[in-house]
């Protein structure tokens, strides 16, 4: 009889997934983390197994949940995730930068293809033109929506010019592993608005509260009384 597949967690539990073709990494609670309690439709643009959505549907349970990705064998892993967490995830097999669609999102957010290099076997992270990326994402938010990103900091200069092309209230956090410099960015702003951009001091990328027990960013800004 063959061996059930492992199941490992995230948030501290909240979230279940099958070890499989691409495991999320802590890319994807953060950036689940990112999103902001507005709205009623999520778009998860790359999403892969499912990490980052099924994680935004921990924190927000009411949103109606849609993944978007190339890899049909990606998908149907995020489907046995989505079941395995008892979350409906409307999945569309296209590519952001070709997908032709007149349908927005209150909320779009994106691990997108960040690193450069020989792609993984699974095909994951690496050499996307991130300024047309985040341009056709930011196509799919609605007037006034969020779109959040995270992105390796030597990445994030080219995420956020094509941003404060289109977004205002744009937030940036700096996200600090073993160096003395930052390695992950999450970036949010709001599609047509004109606020300025805030860059919060940065938080460790191991940050139990966000990783182990769930917290928002925005929730960590406020215990740390930055917001």
């Amino acid at each position: 009889m063959a061996e059930k597949q492992a199941i490992f967690t995230l948030m501290g539990g909240r979230v279940r997934m099958y070890r499989g073709r691409y495991n999320p990494t802590s890319d994807a609670v953060w950036l689940a983390a990112m999103t902001p309690q507005t709205g009623k439709t999520v778009l998860d643009v790359g999403i892969g197994t499912g990490g980052a959505g099924l994680c935004a549907a921990a924190h927000w349970p009411h949103v109606q949940l849609t993944g978007l990705d190339t890899s049909p064998e990606m998908l149907a892993e995020c489907a046995k995730n989505a079941d395995l967490n008892r979350t409906h995830v409307e999945l569309i097999n296209a590519d952001i930068t070709t997908w032709r669609t007149p349908r927005t999102f209150d909320i779009v957010i994106t691990n997108p293809p960040y690193f450069r290099g020989t792609p993984a076997r699974h095909n994951a992270h690496h050499n996307a033109d991130l300024a047309t990326w985040t341009r056709r994402c930011i196509a799919r938010t609605r007037p006034r929506g969020h779109f959040c990103t995270i992105v390796a900091a030597d990445r994030a200069p080219e995420v956020i010019a094509e941003m404060s092309s289109h977004c205002g209230d744009i937030q940036i956090l700096p996200l600090f592993g073993s160096h003395q410099y930052a390695e992950r960015v999450l970036i949010r702003g709001r599609v047509g608005t004109r606020g300025g951009a805030i860059m919060w001091a940065g938080l460790s990328m191991n940050n139990d509260a966000v990783l182990r027990d769930g917290l928002t960013i925005d929730q960590i800004l406020t215990r740390l009384g930055w917001a």
